[in-house]
């Protein structure tokens, strides 16, 4: 996972991202503090995948530890490779785990490449059909066979598909009917419905020789279908984050039970090889795996993730199905704090002024701050220390030739900017710090 040369571009993409508190898109390599430790098992992970195998991966880390962070660094990585990704909220109302249905219809809406932004899902499914007519022009079909030589390509490769999910062929050549009619109202809605988009138009699901809706089963049939799109267009795997499991531990009991069991039947499928080309990560709390409201009131899902945390966390195996995140310590903290200070400078006409001013000690002195000002749980503070950094001290640095942090800035914490974990780790209303 070698870094990508820095541009202004990139530098300027994960600056904005930070002023606004938010986890960059992309750019992240920039940013990867501490986690070199993970990169020689994610780069077997990912060789294991686009060589045909699948792969299930689980990371634990408390609120801010880095979770997203983790999650965002390894889809950029994965699409150096070529891989699609899809990264997925899991919410009760949003995305309920339990409706495998629904959980795909995210998939494909999130769906992204490293040429196309999400939703990439009609972009891929028209590389798959040119990958099939220049496979059968190459088979030395004529222009008059071309439709019928592309349409016996299509079943024998969706063959496997067909067996357990016989609609998705019948969508995709639904699909290209339309296409080539001209109609491409009905050609958006067979696709819509090849997503698992509901309340599809009966006339175009009529077209298409398609019924009914997508529902939970039907949906790893259709996941696999898609795997073996994306691998005739170019795509050498798939990334799929299901982030924030954590929200099943709010559920209804019987909701998080029927989730609970999914994600139980989705690592079975990963684990025997009916997916091909997938890595599937999903991230959570210890209190997730760990707790009587979790993976522990599934004690088959239990055994599938049980992972020895007791050894120190020096020792951790990066290969094991579990990876621990330990969270920011001050010294990290202020060492990621350097690094975003001096890929700020990098991008100004004043850098060494910025680099004088906002020097490593004040770094360190405003890491140390906004941990306390959190009940000195530095190990969540990294949002909120970066978006500090850059927003109050590096902008105004960067644009007042006068202002020094040190006389004219105090860091100030008010609720509306914490999120709920982080307030909760706050006990004032409002926090001034003199630096």
């Amino acid at each position: 996972m070698q870094p990508l040369p820095v541009s202004a571009v990139r530098r300027r993409l994960v600056i904005d991202a930070l002023r606004r508190g938010a986890v960059p898109e992309a750019g992240l390599d920039l940013l990867a503090t501490g986690l070199d430790r993970f990169e020689a098992a994610i780069d077997a992970e990912l060789d294991t995948v686009v060589s045909g195998g699948s792969v299930f991966k689980a990371v634990r880390g408390e609120y801010g530890s880095g979770k997203t962070f983790f999650a965002r660094w390894l889809a950029e990585s994965a699409k150096r490779r070529n891989f699609a990704v899809s990264e997925i909220q899991i919410s009760e109302t949003e995305t309920p785990l339990h409706k495998l249905e629904t959980v795909y219809r995210r998939l494909t809406e999130r769906l992204t490449t490293a040429s196309f932004p999400p939703s990439a899902l009609r972009q891929v499914v028209d590389a798959w059909f040119y990958t099939l007519e220049e496979d059968a022009l190459a088979d030395g079909a004529s222009d008059t066979e071309l439709s019928t030589a592309v349409e016996r390509l299509m079943l024998a490769r969706l063959s496997e598909v067909s067996r357990h999910a016989p609609s998705f062929a019948a969508a995709l050549r639904g699909y290209r009917t339309a296409t080539l009619d001209g109609d491409e109202s009905t050609a958006a809605a067979v696709l819509a419905w090849l997503g698992g988009q509901p309340n599809v138009a009966a006339t175009a699901r009529r077209a298409a020789g398609v019924r009914g809706e997508l529902d939970h089963f039907g949906a790893l049939g259709f996941l696999q279908g898609l795997l073996v799109v994306l691998r005739d267009s170019g795509h050498r795997g798939l990334l799929v984050v299901l982030d924030e499991v954590e929200t099943l531990q709010r559920v209804r009991s019987d909701a998080r039970d029927k989730a609970l069991n999914a994600l139980r039947q989705l690592i079975d499928e990963v684990y025997s090889g009916r997916f091909p080309g997938l890595y599937l990560l999903i991230t959570g709390t210890p209190a997730f795996y760990d707790g009587q409201q979790g993976v522990q009131r599934l004690p088959p899902l239990a055994q599938r993730l049980a992972t020895d945390f007791t050894t120190d966390p020096r020792f951790d195996n990066p290969r094991a199905v579990q990876l621990r995140l330990p969270g920011f310590t001050l010294e990290s903290l202020t060492q990621l704090g350097i690094t975003i200070r001096d890929l700020y400078a990098d991008d100004s006409a004043d850098g060494d002024r910025i680099r004088a001013v906002a020097d490593d000690t004040y770094v360190g002195d405003l890491a140390k701050a906004v941990g306390g000002a959190l009940g000195g749980k530095v190990g969540v503070a990294p949002r909120l220390f970066l978006k500090k950094l850059v927003g109050d001290v590096l902008d105004r640095v960067d644009q007042y030739p006068d202002f020094d942090p040190r006389q004219h800035y105090r860091l100030t914490v008010t609720p509306a900017e914490l999120t709920a974990a982080e307030r909760n780790l706050s006990s004032a209303d409002e926090i001034d710090l003199e630096l």
